[in-house]
């Protein structure tokens, strides 16, 4: 059996805080504002998995409350990665896109695909890690902040049919 979800997440720019993307710390640039570290990557593979597996949203499993203030997005998706495999499912494939307009993320593009990899427990070879502006369109082409949009693949052997 297979199930596919998709996940989002946008944040506004925040320059008092690290910009962090995939579990990167990228240096020089301002991060995103956000109950967590606001990790738009790692939130949209969060969500994308939760609602392949049909177990809900962030915002249910993780709300704004003092236990997850500025957590880690990555140990989130350690946590999400451990209900998903409790329900039963592998993770077959993550592509997931990053949609800002700056800054340029192809340097960081390999240590966010192993990050991830890392936090779902698969080959890093089961994720594509992408970056794409909007040539200025909107409120990621007017530098106000970043988004993701991720597909998830789950699998898992299929029941056995009825008697």
């Amino acid at each position: 059996m297979i199930r596919v979800g998709v996940g989002f997440d946008a944040h506004r720019f925040d320059a008092s805080r690290p910009l962090v993307l995939g579990g990167v710390t990228i240096p020089d640039h301002a991060g995103l504002s956000g109950h967590s570290d606001a990790d738009v990557l790692s939130h949209a593979v969060a969500d994308a998995l939760l609602g392949a597996a049909r177990l809900g949203d962030l915002g249910e499993h993780f709300p704004d409350d003092a236990r997850w203030k500025d957590a880690s997005s990555i140990e989130i998706l350690e946590v999400v990665a451990r209900m998903v495999e409790e329900d039963g499912w592998s993770v077959a494939s993550v592509d997931a896109t990053v949609i800002t307009e700056e800054p340029a993320l192809a340097p960081y593009r390999d240590e966010m695909r192993m990050n991830l990899a890392k936090a779902l427990g698969v080959h890093s070879g089961e994720l594509s890690v992408k970056a794409t502006t909007t040539d200025g369109m909107g409120f990621t082409g007017r530098g106000e902040g970043i988004a993701s949009l991720v597909v998830a693949a789950l699998f898992r052997p299929d029941p056995e049919p009825p008697k």
